[in-house]
């Protein structure tokens, strides 16, 4: 785009000017009320189209920037790492929910006897497992670990019940909490009234 300047002739009729070397530095005379005046024009420039294109290129060129060939390696890394952080990710949980689908562990049956309570516990899973350790207690917060029979760990076969027994002097009425472990990671936890009579 050319720099056009207007300048006024001592007839008041304005023209273009096309080229600003011509004006720079020049004096031009103005005819206002009779009288001449000296005006000192200094042409202001404005960079053309060449000159921002050089500058364009000298920053594409510049050292500082990051090439696109950089740029691309460093978004493929980018990418690879988070599809095998991913990929690892959902293998690991993968294996840990098929492993516990493989074992489902579910109450069959409490019974209290006079001091003992027996407990049979089942799995409906794919999977065998053995159980590892029982808590009971008069509430979730003050479980306490009991010593069974027969002594763990107490097998427990796919689709099958196993039956543990333990010593306790349980009260009528009284509302207790179970919880069982097996050696899969598997647990069940419920609450259990004993009898009234």
């Amino acid at each position: 785009m050319d720099d056009r300047r207007i300048l006024a002739d001592h007839n008041g009729e304005h023209q273009l000017a096309q080229d600003t070397k011509e004006l720079e530095n020049e004096l031009f005379i103005l005819y206002v009320d009779s009288k001449f005046i000296q005006v000192k024009y200094r042409a202001v420039r404005f960079p053309n189209k060449s000159k921002v294109k050089g500058l364009t290129r000298r920053i594409k060129k510049s050292r500082k920037a990051i090439s696109p060939i950089l740029a691309t390696l460093l978004l493929v890394v980018i990418a690879v790492a988070a599809i095998v952080v991913t990929y690892a990710w959902i293998m690991t949980y993968m294996n840990n929910a098929g492993r516990q689908a493989g074992v489902i562990l579910y109450k069959a049956n409490v019974s209290f006897y006079n001091q003992s309570i027996v407990i049979d516990v089942g799995n409906s899973g794919t999977s065998d497992t053995q159980l590892t350790t029982l808590y009971v207690g008069t509430s979730m917060t003050t479980l306490l670990n009991q010593t069974i029979t027969p002594v763990p760990p107490v097998p427990l076969a796919a689709g099958k019940v196993a039956r543990i027994t333990i010593d306790y002097n349980w009260t009528k009425s009284e509302t207790y909490y179970f919880k069982v472990l097996s050696s899969t990671g598997q647990t069940i936890d419920w609450p259990e009234q004993a009898p009234v009579a």
